[in-house]
């Protein structure tokens, strides 16, 4: 493109720029119902919000509020909360996006998870873009395509952080695996000793960490507010993702309706879970092993057939010669 082409199309985007920044100006000059309300209700008690929650003068609302401060949050924030309902939209799956936010621990909802999915985008998108300028300086391109690999670049830091919390989630998973022979264990030892399945999970709390003691700790701040103990493990049951933390749950919860041998019953989901981790590592180790001749088939083997033939072909060579 020449240089005039390129200052009109960046004219134009300007020109759209200023007109957008304009209508949302006068958007935001109009008081809304919230705003001129607010004031007279300032008295009342907080019903279904927190004491002291103060709201802010343009009454921003959305998964995005926040995220940007003053004028360039008021701008910008609507069009992030309309693009992430547009990627909402096309991508749909929203249960999905919870339960993997919920099995992370993340506490941020679908639409907040959405915004970043947009946010990653835009700067995929706006890297291709700023690549494409660079390389628009130097060479002559098409602008279609560089639109194109821009949208592409956008798709795919959309679908990029999706699979960041789907590795997040396995991660996560992964170190549960680990912890939870070891505080399964440490929960039998204490209500062996005596101590109530309450007081138990309390002390295993306090004396361990990891992402599996939280998960307990959440369960144990439930039944202090007066949640039954089978509900709130239950709940956890079906919450997690894990096989096994769900049958710990269960046979915790059963356990504790039916008045069977809680110590025995984690004893024995300790024992399965290392024999379980025991078999998946002879599993890892056997394909490993297949791995490793991989090397020594296409790498060792031939530099060894060459080093015993190379001398005997070299000597025909000069032989024939």
């Amino acid at each position: 493109m020449t240089p005039g082409a390129w200052g009109a199309v960046l004219g134009a985007l300007a020109g759209i720029g200023v007109l957008l920044v304009v209508a949302r100006v006068q958007a935001i000059r109009r008081p809304q119902l919230l705003v001129r309300v607010l004031p007279y209700v300032r008295d009342l008690p907080p019903v279904g919000r927190a004491p002291g929650l103060r709201l802010p003068s343009t009454a921003r609302s959305g998964a995005s509020a926040g995220m940007l401060p003053g004028a360039l949050g008021a701008v910008v924030e609507p069009v992030l909360d309309r693009l992430a309902a547009g990627v909402e939209q096309v991508l749909g799956g929203a249960a999905s996006v919870q339960r993997r936010l919920d099995r992370a621990a993340d506490p941020r909802a679908v639409a907040e998870f959405r915004v970043e999915q947009v946010l990653w985008g835009l700067a995929a998108f706006a890297l291709t873009a700023a690549l494409g300028v660079l390389r628009s300086l130097t060479a002559a391109g098409s602008p279609a395509l560089w639109l194109l690999l821009c949208l592409t670049a956008f798709a795919l830091g959309v679908i990029w952080r999706d699979q960041q919390l789907t590795r997040r989630v396995r991660d996560r998973e992964r170190r549960i695996s680990m912890e939870f022979p070891a505080v399964a264990e440490l929960l039998a030892l204490a209500v062996a000793a005596g101590e109530s399945p309450v007081a138990a999970l309390d002390r295993v709390v306090r004396s361990s960490g990891g992402e599996l003691s939280r998960d307990l700790a959440r369960v144990l701040a439930e039944i202090r507010t007066g949640e039954p103990v089978g509900a709130a493990f239950d709940r956890m049951a079906a919450a997690t993702g894990l096989p096994l933390v769900a049958r710990f749950a269960q046979g915790i919860a059963v356990a504790i309706e039916r008045g069977t041998p809680l110590a025995d019953v984690l004893h024995a989901q300790a024992g399965d879970v290392r024999e379980a981790g025991r078999r998946e590592l002879i599993e890892v180790a056997a394909r490993r092993e297949v791995l490793m001749m991989v090397p020594v088939v296409f790498l060792v083997l031939p530099v060894t057939v060459l080093f015993v033939f190379w001398p005997g072909f070299v000597g025909l060579s000069l032989t024939t010669g």
